[in-house]
């Protein structure tokens, strides 16, 4: 048995455990992050590839923004598509914000590194993760490496292993509340060696089904159709995949055509929205998504976890430096304002760019106004910039 005490206990080596590591580094706080899956698994999961601009400007200004600024893709506008035309929704122009493509993974990536090189602890591979006494003055955290039992005390845990992870588990029954709802649809997304065939984002409403045509780099494209909750990956094989992306993608009489290149990655991702209340409980903080999922159309889900970790990390100073919990009592109201705005704006993109099977004419064409409105009024198209960018203050 191995026995380690540390400040705070970290669950989950994802975007928002590592980001939160390094800016609790950053104040002198020492933490340990606990990850049952192994570096290079941690490393290369593709995940999302949006970065608002305060997730950005967060990187850059805690010391990760190096490689960000080299190979991220500032994007300054995304075009919306429907009934055979394609609008450009000029973001930076309605905002003075823009958007960078940046992979998941690389952000992760530099985290780790940088972790690394500060001398701190990550411990990959910890299996049979268990949490307990959140309710008293010690938190453990039991695991175990190559068979060998480990003990981690800590003044506070931080649950940042997703929705499937062991944090929640050390909540009491009956303390949280979960918020839910499933979408009568997937998104089937590849990652290609093709050299994409635009620079800015195309969302398209198609009578087949939403698409997505999105970039990771100059050589890689990452492109999405939506199919059935249900659907068998081994019915959709390349040949398939290409022509639907032409079908979806692609206008009479105009310049664009998807590129086609050896797929890299293929996979069939369900679409829900899920929210858990409260966010914290006694000694342990709850973050990213752990506590909140959105569908992705809205592309926040990694945004949500990095604002979970500036949020705790300010929390964890002002308690560590001055005695001071008032950030730590009102971790759950401050946070659930950006994650439910988030929430309501990934529901919106969804249900506006998405067919749903049952749906009438009448809210087939409700959607479709919605597209036009967000298309020709100034307002309403700032409105949707300023969310897709990221709001400041929420």
């Amino acid at each position: 048995m191995s026995t380690r005490r540390t400040q705070v206990a970290i669950i989950g080596a994802g975007p928002a455990g590592l980001m939160l590591s390094h800016l609790l580094h950053l104040h002198g706080i020492e933490s340990v992050v606990l990850e049952v899956r192994d570096r290079a698994y941690v490393e290369h999961r593709v995940r999302a590839g949006v970065l608002e601009q305060g997730t950005v400007d967060l990187l850059q200004d805690s010391g990760i923004g190096e490689r960000l600024l080299r190979e991220g893709q500032p994007h300054e506008a995304i075009n919306l598509q429907f009934q055979g035309e394609r609008h450009r929704l000029a973001m930076t122009e309605l905002t003075g914000r823009r958007i960078t493509v940046y992979g998941q993974q690389e952000v992760v990536k530099d985290l780790i590194a940088q972790r690394l090189a500060d001398d701190g602890l990550i411990v990959f591979e910890a299996d049979g993760l268990t949490v307990d006494g959140v309710d008293g003055d010690d938190p453990v955290v039991r695991y175990r490496v190559d068979g060998v039992q480990h003990e981690l005390h800590a003044d506070f845990v931080a649950g940042c292993d997703g929705s499937y992870g062991v944090s929640k588990d050390a909540v009491p029954d009956g303390v949280l509340t979960t918020y839910e709802r499933t979408y009568p649809f997937a998104w089937l997304g590849i990652l290609a060696q093709a050299a994409p065939a635009v620079h800015e984002l195309i969302y398209a409403r198609h009578e087949n089904g939403f698409a997505l045509y999105s970039l990771r780099s100059p050589q890689v494209s990452r492109l999405y159709l939506q199919v059935a909750p249900d659907e068998d990956l081994a019915q959709w094989p390349d040949e398939r995949v290409w022509a639907e992306l032409h079908t979806r993608l692609e206008l009479d009489g105009d310049p664009v055509r998807v590129t086609e290149g050896p797929v890299l990655e293929k996979g069939i991702t369900p679409m829900r929205s899920l929210v858990v209340e409260p966010m914290q409980h006694r000694r342990l903080f709850l973050a990213g998504d752990a506590v909140h999922i959105v569908p992705p159309t809205g592309a926040k889900g990694m945004n949500l976890a990095i604002a979970d970790a500036r949020l705790l990390g300010r929390a964890f100073d002002a308690w560590y430096a001055r005695s001071d919990r008032e950030l730590l009592d009102a971790y759950t109201a401050t946070a659930l304002r950006r994650v439910w705005r988030a929430q309501h704006f990934s529901w919106w993109m969804t249900s506006m760019l998405h067919r749903f099977d049952g749906h009438d004419p009448y809210e087939e064409q409700l959607a479709l106004s919605q597209l036009r409105y967000a298309t020709t009024s100034q307002a309403y198209a700032r409105s949707l910039a300023e969310n897709y960018v990221g709001l400041l203050d929420v």
